[in-house]
């Protein structure tokens, strides 16, 4: 029997490879190299956080130095130069402001009443004529040899009648001596009084025949300003045309109407009422100059209901020859006036949310204080608040704090729209540095910043 052949094998022996042989790579263990990736991305990301953070830190330097220079946010502490308003005590208009039409009291189409061919025209375009001045001519001459005519006729027929009526006196004077019948005398008596309505006739003829006349011959019959030429000599006009041969519009005095709303009716009646005229102005489309002064006349009958306002008419002397028909002007109709009441400028009140308030300057400090607000006119408000006398601030207001030292300066005349120009106050001191806040201070509202006043 055949033995086995036993194979003994032997554990490999590890020999170090010379220094020709390269030395094989060893393998990485399997995290390593997600590990190595996370710090790349944590490292890249900490690069672009400190520069995102360098860059806004630079920005927001950049921004405060021109917010400082422009003069937006003053530091804590600094000194704000303000122009400055003092509250007065004075008396108010209240008015109704309403867009208006300028309408002449009399406005005139002249038109022919006569057939016939026009002869000339007497009047310039635009002119201002009086009542009676001459306008146009119409041929007469067939209209005055009608009246002639009519004349003639009225002429031989009052000579009938004198014969009539001599002939009944006869008649009279006979039948006292019974030498004729009376049926005689009473059958004159008709004949006069028939020729009586024929003389009659004829005037009414002649009458109308001068008026005939008379309208060849046009006149103006109010004192106005007459329009552009509309006919020339050589036409021929038709009566009763609906062509116009001249327009005339009285200029002095004139008229506007205007709307208000039915909810200012009654004011306005009550105050018409008692003081049987209420002032008017008008003013022109900017609202900057005033072209005439008149009083209320009077007020439609009748409210408009699609509109809910009533019309209201205004009558102005118009001197100037300011208003001009069919003008649209600015209306404001004075209803009221408030007496001994504070006023203060307009553009120095500020809101916040529905709040009014000003900042009131005391001994060279700005305080905020809420104030209520009524009627304004000219820039001027009326406010209740603030006393008489009290300084407040009229701009800088984006730069001002509870607090914060003021610098009043002498406001340029007209920089405000109404508003007188701002003089220092000679009672309040000079600004000191350490000066410390008003302990009368109104507390100041969570939003210290107040939107201008539209």
């Amino acid at each position: 029997m055949m033995q086995k052949e036993s194979r003994t094998t032997s554990a490999p022996t590890y020999e170090p490879p010379t220094e020709h042989e390269p030395r094989a790579s060893q393998p990485e263990p399997p995290g390593s190299r997600s590990k190595h990736r996370l710090w790349v991305w944590l490292v890249v990301l900490l690069i672009f956080g400190l520069l995102f953070w360098w860059v806004i830190r630079r920005s927001g330097s950049s921004a405060t130095d021109t917010a400082g220079g422009a003069g937006r946010r003053m530091p804590t502490g600094g000194t704000v130069t303000a122009t400055t308003a003092t509250v007065t005590k004075g008396d108010l208009g209240v008015f109704l402001s309403a867009i208006g039409t300028v309408t002449p009291v009399y406005t005139v189409s002249i038109v022919s009443q006569v057939t016939g061919e026009v002869v000339a025209v007497h009047y310039r375009e635009g002119q201002l004529v009086q009542k009676g001045d001459p306008l146009v001519d119409i041929y007469a001459a067939p209209f005055q040899a009608t009246l002639k005519q009519a004349e003639g006729n009225l002429e031989k027929d009052r000579h009938l009648l004198e014969q009539q009526q001599m002939d009944l006196a006869r008649y009279q004077t006979a039948l006292t001596r019974n030498a004729i019948a009376k049926q005689q005398v009473e059958d004159q008596e008709k004949i006069v009084l028939q020729q009586q309505g024929t003389v009659k006739a004829d005037e009414g003829t002649v009458d109308y025949n001068r008026v005939q006349v008379a309208f060849c011959h046009i006149t103006s019959p109010i004192t106005g300003r007459v329009g552009l030429r509309l006919v020339d000599p050589g036409n021929v006009v038709t009566a009763n045309s609906s062509t116009a041969l001249a327009v005339v519009t009285q200029i002095q005095p004139i008229t506007v109407v205007f709307t208000i709303s039915e909810d200012n009716l009654q004011k306005v009646l009550s105050q018409l009422h008692k003081l049987q005229s209420l002032k008017v102005q008008a003013l022109d489309r900017a609202q900057l100059n005033t072209l005439a002064e008149g009083k209320l006349v009077t007020t439609d009958n009748l409210i408009d209901t699609t509109t809910g306002t009533v019309k209201l008419r205004a009558i102005f002397e118009n001197k100037n020859s300011a208003l001009f028909p069919n003008q649209f002007v600015n209306t404001r109709l004075q209803v009221d006036t408030l007496h001994s009441v504070n006023l203060v400028a307009s553009s120095a009140i500020q809101h916040n949310g529905t709040q009014a308030f000003v900042w009131v300057i005391q001994n060279g400090v700005a305080q905020i204080r809420n104030i209520t607000t009524g009627a304004s006119d000219n820039n001027l408000t009326q406010v209740e608040g603030v006393n008489p006398g009290e300084v407040v601030a009229d701009s800088s207001f984006e730069k001002l704090q509870n607090g914060v030292k003021i610098s009043p300066v002498q406001q340029i005349p007209g920089e405000r729209n109404g508003n007188p120009p701002a003089t220092p106050n000679p009672t309040m001191p000079a600004p000191q540095p350490n000066a410390p806040p008003s302990a009368n201070a109104s507390p100041q509202p969570g939003n210290q910043k107040g939107s201008a006043k539209h």
